[in-house]
């Protein structure tokens, strides 16, 4: 990385950052209610893209071209948006070793008093992760493409060169840290929002591998935008319907999920280095 690609991304981090504190700010103070808040979290996925726009401009570059947009299908595309359902099984299963944790009946029937049909606990949890994949491959991935033209996009080409578990754990800590403003208003530790924003950062830390393996072997910043979507559309259910919560502990953004993600990371390189005729993790970082 030269010394204009360390200019870029610090002109990208400062517009980045300048727009997500001025969310939180507007989350904080606004007073505006849950739904306007909702609605600004949704809104601040799209802030890396314009950041990456306008760092683009001032550098007088072409705007998204390079940045590893591809629709080029491959394989991996399937196996990256099929995963995300079995990392959200796999951390409500671990959620519920955790003492006393269970899965709780009160949410289910809360959360389907006003159902057509009814339903028992899984089938609840099998229409979430369907309904999940549709809208992760769809809208959840259109909002989700805001932030992944940046994390998986930019960075891999700003970044090219560099080891990739260097690249993974600089994209981490930068896309954890951003998080900041909405961590603060309650997003994902309402009862532990400054501890959150290092969980946060932790977290991002954790499934950065991840997404960034999966982005380079589909060949496409789409992959990860569809995962990232369907992430966020199956990943809450430890948080649901697991009790009693606690949201340093249980779910994804909790300890337990955090311990899940390495062990996903664990099995991804054990693939890389002996079934693989790639060697990503070992590899400097390629666009």
């Amino acid at each position: 990385m030269n010394n204009l690609g360390m200019k870029k991304i610090g002109v990208f981090i400062l517009l980045a950052f300048l727009q997500m504190i001025a969310i939180g700010l507007f989350m904080h103070y606004g007073n505006a209610g849950d739904t306007a808040n909702q609605l600004a979290v949704i809104g601040s996925m799209f802030t890396p893209l314009l950041s990456v726009i306008f760092t683009q401009l001032l550098f007088k570059e072409p705007v998204l071209r390079g940045l590893g947009i591809n629709f080029k299908f491959n394989n991996w595309w399937i196996w990256g948006w099929v995963l995300m359902p079995v990392l959200s099984l796999v951390v409500m299963g671990m959620s519920l070793l955790v003492p006393e944790a269970h899965l709780s009946n009160e949410v289910f029937d809360e959360l389907t008093e006003d159902a057509p049909v009814k339903m028992n606990i899984w089938g609840f949890i099998g229409i979430t992760i369907v309904n999940g994949l549709l809208t992760g491959a769809t809208l959840n991935a259109l909002a989700a493409f805001g932030e992944e033209i940046a994390w998986r996009g930019f960075f891999v080409r700003e970044l090219a060169g560099k080891k990739f578990l260097w690249a993974a754990l600089f994209i981490g800590v930068v896309w954890g840290a951003w998080h900041f403003p909405l961590v603060l208003n309650g997003h994902n530790y309402p009862d532990h929002p400054v501890i959150g924003v290092f969980m946060m950062i932790v977290m991002c830390v954790c499934l950065t591998p991840i997404f960034l393996y999966f982005r380079l072997k589909g060949h496409s910043v789409i992959v990860p935008a569809i995962m990232h979507g369907t992430f966020n559309a199956v990943i809450p259910l430890a948080n649901v319907l697991v009790m009693p919560m606690n949201d340093l502990v249980i779910g994804v953004a909790g300890l337990v999920g955090i311990i899940a993600l390495l062990l996903f990371d664990i099995v991804l390189f054990l693939y890389d280095r002996f079934i693989s005729q790639e060697r990503l993790f070992t590899k400097p970082l390629a666009p």
